[in-house]
Parts: structure tokens; sequence; C-alpha cells
């Protein structure tokens, strides 16, 4: 790519695969009935935001979880059917990330939470021989860390003030519209990934 420096990845749907059918299986398995009307609008809940920017622990989150489920699960249960929705590090995306390093600096900014991050990270490792899924990347950030998250213009111009990046030199990738959008308000130029395209079709 010209005049381009740095560029910015999100994690899922971009260099992780998502499974949302397996997830509402596996809500549906443990007697979640409704799995779309709680769950798949469910990032419009105060507790799915709170949990993705670290202002509720895991405990928290699974308690609310089984709220809204409006019956007793077991963690274990809930924590598998969570994750479940996660899929795989295909390796000609990994690839592709590998080949990059050197030409330009690489970020990762991604809305996630502490249990998706810690099986993200297991997967990985368990793919690529322990390798450590972080160093793919000069830094990343994770919204629950961050305490903010996408597609909050304040959380882009964070990480372009943090590491200096000239912004009309970055591009950021994503699988939503809003997250894009979000990126463009804060000078920098946008990549969205469309369903059926991933990011070893648009040119890197």
């Amino acid at each position: 790519m010209q005049n381009i420096d740095n560029i910015i990845f999100d994690l899922g749907g971009v260099i992780l695969t998502l499974d949302m059918p397996r997830a509402e299986k596996k809500f549906m398995e443990l007697g979640v009935k409704d799995y779309n009307a709680l769950f798949r609008n469910g990032n419009v809940s105060s507790f799915f935001r709170d949990y993705e920017i670290g202002k509720i622990d895991d405990a928290a989150f699974l308690d609310a979880l089984r709220d809204l489920a409006g019956f007793p699960l077991k963690d274990e249960d809930l924590v598998a059917a969570w994750n479940s929705m996660l899929g795989v590090f295909p390796r000609e995306r990994i690839a592709l990330l590998n080949s990059l390093k050197g030409k330009y600096r690489l970020f990762l900014f991604s809305n996630t939470n502490a249990l998706h991050l810690v099986e993200c990270r297991k997967k990985f490792a368990l793919e690529f021989q322990g390798k450590v899924f972080d160093d793919l990347f000069d830094k990343v950030y994770y919204s629950q860390a961050l305490g903010m998250r996408k597609p909050d213009p304040s959380s882009f111009q964070f990480i372009v003030d943090e590491n200096e990046l000239d912004a009309e030199r970055t591009v950021f990738i994503d699988d939503s519209a809003a997250n894009i959008e979000g990126a463009r308000l804060v000078g920098l130029k946008g990549i969205h990934i469309n369903p059926g395209t991933t990011i070893l079709d648009i040119g890197l």
C-alpha cells in the first residue's frame, strides 16, 4: 500500500474466525431457547459493554448472563458456551501478518473481554507451537484493558497519540462498518472487511 506506514487490525472476524451459530447452538443446549433475543443483540445491554471495557470482572459477567438467561447455569458451562463463538486462526492470515512485519508498524485493536482473550491466546499457542499471539504486533490494545471500545473516536485517538502515528498514513481494518466510521472521524483510513472476503483479498 502506498503512503501507508501503519496498520491497525481488528481481531474477531478479521484475524480470528467467528462462529456465532455454534454459540447459539451451545446456549440452546443449555436451555436458553430465546438466544437471539437475549444474546445476539446483547451488545446493547450495559453489562456487555461494561465487561468489554473492564468495568466488571468475570464473576459479575457470568452472574449477569445467568440473570439474562433466567435460570441457574454453572460457570464452566457458561464459559464454554460463551467461548464457543471463537473460531480458528487461519494459517494464511497469520502468514500474511508475518510478511507485513518490518514493512509497516502493526497494531491490534479489539473489542473483547477477559474470557475471550484467555481462550484466544490459548488457541493460538496450541496451533502455533507455543508462540505468543501478541508478538505478531508492535502493540496490542484490548478494550477491557484500555477502558474504551470501538467505535468511540476517543479510543482511536488514544492509540494515535500514544504511538505518535500520522493518521493519514495509518489504515484501520475491521469487519464492522460502524467501527470503520469511528476510525475515520479521527483521520484514519478505513478498510471494511465485507462478508465473504478476508484480509487476503484487500491487497496488503
